[in-house]
């Protein structure tokens, strides 16, 4: 499967397909806000989706660029279980956005983990996004590797922005 996701797809097609990952979810991103989904009638933030799944065992990496603002601060306070078993990483190199889901599936596109990228924001108020759903493996593989390799600082050692980076994956 190779499938072009624009604009709203984005919300249907990558972000409700977090609900089903059943061992790991990595989420790369430049930008990270506090983006809502529905829930039954109501919304709720996408990080009581990720402690939820993270209570199912499921494997859940944050790799972003900056810190997010006070609303994802205040929202992520809310639910303790990511304090202990998020795993988060902060680069300011970041600015692929990519979510692999289960290493099976992969998304590669434009959309950061914000409302207006990936939430469900209407279509007059959402960013104008492009991005790949595939389960190619080859495309998932090297999506795969990219994170990976910034996940574990493989680029740091030579890295000319160290003085940008507050949390430095390695020194």
């Amino acid at each position: 499967m190779i499938r072009y996701i624009q604009d709203e797809a984005h919300y249907a097609e990558v972000v409700e397909r977090i609900r089903s990952v059943r061992q790991c979810l990595w989420i790369g991103t430049a930008d990270i806000k506090d983006l809502y989904v529905k829930e039954g009638l109501t919304s709720v933030p996408l990080l009581k989706v990720l402690e939820s799944q993270i209570r199912q065992r499921v494997e859940v990496r944050l790799l972003h660029a900056k810190e997010p603002g006070r609303n994802f601060a205040d929202d992520f306070d809310k639910y303790p279980l990511l304090w202990s078993r998020l795993e988060r990483k902060l680069c300011p190199r970041v600015h692929f956005k990519i979510l692999i889901f289960d290493c099976e599936v992969a998304y590669i596109g434009s959309a950061n983990l914000t409302g207006a990228g990936l939430g469900m924001k209407g279509s007059t108020t959402r960013n104008f996004e492009a991005g790949i759903l595939t389960d190619v493996p080859a495309l998932v593989d090297a999506a795969a590797d990219q994170f990976d390799a910034v996940w574990h600082g493989l680029h740091c050692s030579k890295c000319r922005r160290k003085g940008f980076c507050s949390d430095r994956i390695r020194n």
